[in-house]
């Protein structure tokens, strides 16, 4: 990536369209630590600057485990307060254009919540999302709390948040917590996923993904971003273009 020379906890891929980020600590099935929140700031850096669609996925077995356990039991009320792993996955929500979690094997603690984050996950038939973290004598607190219920709804989430229960790939794809559950190429069809989405107005993605997002009733920026978009030549290329096929 433009400004970057190297990683050392995820792998970066970029294309025209989109980057791949491959989070890589097989060995700690991916637990998210300091060093792996920097380093997805900086991708963060580059895509706010030159948006791109954002796959994210897992090196091995695993999506992520959850966060380093190590680094969480040093620390202490001003670490919390700074919300380390909240701000990062806000972050990510926030990024302009799609962003796909593949979500293979284990999701846990900080790994459910950065999945969370994303605008759409896809499951394989191991994925199994949790956040067992009062167990551990802490919450979820990097955007489950408030991410999972509007996931999921409300009885889903509490049942995760404070019972430990887990949603393996079937209760995930019935809940509407991810697309489709893939029994093969997840990053493949992750990718397929993205050309799908490539092909729309990058802009109409943008606005729409904004509007969505919107905390409150919003009919107002509805009309705002259509009026963008009626403008825009992209916008009549594409109907012109579906309206000669449809009379061929």
């Amino acid at each position: 990536m433009t400004g970057v020379r190297e990683f050392h906890t995820i792998d970066v891929a970029e294309r025209e369209d989109r980057v791949t980020v491959t989070l890589d600590r097989p060995a700690q099935r991916n637990a998210i630590d300091a060093a792996m929140i920097a380093e997805l700031h900086q991708v963060c850096d580059q895509l706010e600057q030159e948006p791109k669609l954002l796959l994210l996925t897992g090196r091995g077995d695993h999506f992520a485990g959850g966060a380093d356990i190590g680094e969480l039991r040093d620390r202490r009320r001003a670490e919390a307060l700074a919300g380390i792993n909240r701000t990062l996955f806000d972050r990510i929500a926030r990024l302009p254009l799609p962003t796909l979690a593949v979500v293979n094997g284990y999701a846990f603690g900080g790994g459910a919540e950065l999945a969370y984050a994303c605008d759409i996950r896809i499951a394989t038939p191991t994925t199994q999302f949790a956040n067992p973290e009062p167990g551990l004598g802490i919450m979820a607190a990097a955007g489950a709390a408030y991410r999972l219920p509007v996931l999921v709804g409300a009885s889903l989430a509490k049942q995760v948040l404070l019972a430990g229960a887990r949603i393996d790939a079937d209760t995930a794809l019935r809940s509407g917590l991810v697309l489709q559950i893939v029994d093969g190429d997840h990053v493949g069809a992750g990718h397929a996923l993205l050309d799908r989405i490539a092909g729309s107005s990058a802009l109409a993605l943008r606005l729409t993904k904004l509007v969505v997002d919107a905390a409150a009733p919003r009919p107002f920026a509805d009309d705002l971003a259509q009026a963008v978009l009626f403008e825009t030549t992209d916008k009549y290329d594409r109907m012109t273009a579906f309206l000669e096929k449809r009379n061929r």
